[in-house]
């Protein structure tokens, strides 16, 4: 007789099925924070896995790039074209430090703009700000009919091009390279390029709905605590470093080198 498999001996427990354990119990939960140019502090919530030996939570988080809409980010609907995209600089108790890292246009903003009988100007420019980030900043504008035109077309030449596109990247290069990061953020929001390089080329040819509609940022200076500090500080950061005193991730000769590496409006608005 055949020896052979028995069907009803039951198997032993070692081939049984494994517990499934819910991956998010090994998972914390950070919040993010925006910089002090926006309305809105805080972003929302990002996940992280816990610290486990060499894998550190804080390292996970750096460098993380979130997308936000500027409508949440200012609490107005208008501006819900706008896409900013942020970066995680540092780590603090468990808040997540950001830094503005980018700017995009929706797609069907961009779409919407384009219409027939008109001329699409576009221009692009690289640029350095003071505090050493290199951008590259991307524009458009439409062209559009003159007071009391009959006429339905509103093309425009090709030196007449060329001429607006000169003075694009001319004025581009001008805002950009006179401020810092911060400050050529809060130009953005407004569209104050825009609506100067509006004012600039009226007398080579009508311009509208001009607008600085991408920002990439091609190389960013090294990291420095205190000049993210300075920034978080302008917007009332003391709520950053009370909680780690406290909890002791921030010992006081740490905090003293910190206010040391701050500007002076920074030290200011913590006192």
């Amino acid at each position: 007789m055949a020896v052979g498999k028995n069907k009803r001996i039951s198997k032993s427990k070692k081939g049984g099925k494994k517990k499934t354990v819910d991956p998010f119990t090994k998972k914390d939960w950070y919040d993010i924070k925006a910089p002090s140019v926006f309305s809105v502090r805080n972003v929302g919530k990002t996940l992280v896995s816990r610290t486990q030996g060499t894998k550190i939570a804080s390292e996970g988080l750096k460098h993380r790039v979130f997308e936000v809409s500027l409508a949440d980010l200012q609490s107005d609907e208008d501006q819900a074209y706008r896409k900013i995209r942020l970066r995680a600089e540092d780590v603090q108790g468990r808040n997540v430090l950001t830094n503005f890292w980018g700017m995009d246009f929706t797609t069907d903003k961009l779409r919407s703009l384009v219409k027939k009988w008109q001329t699409l100007i576009e221009a692009h420019v690289d640029v350095k700000t003071t505090d050493n980030y290199m951008l590259r900043l991307f524009c458009i504008g439409f062209t559009k009919r003159r007071p009391n035109q009959v006429k339905r077309t509103c093309y425009a030449q090709a030196s007449q091009i060329r001429q607006i596109r000169r003075k694009m990247v001319e004025i581009m290069a001008n805002q950009a390279s006179t401020c810092d990061l911060k400050e050529l953020v809060s130009k953005f929001i407004p569209e104050v390029i825009g609506k100067e390089i509006e004012k600039a080329t009226s007398s080579i040819f009508p311009l509208q709905n001009v607008f600085i509609r991408k920002v990439k940022i091609l190389k960013a200076p090294k990291f420095d605590l205190g000049k993210l500090m300075e920034v978080i500080a302008r917007g009332k950061a003391m709520f950053f470093v009370q909680p780690l005193c406290g909890l002791g991730l921030l010992s006081f000769k740490h905090l003293i080198l910190l206010l040391r590496s701050m500007g002076t409006t920074a030290r200011r608005t913590l006192v």
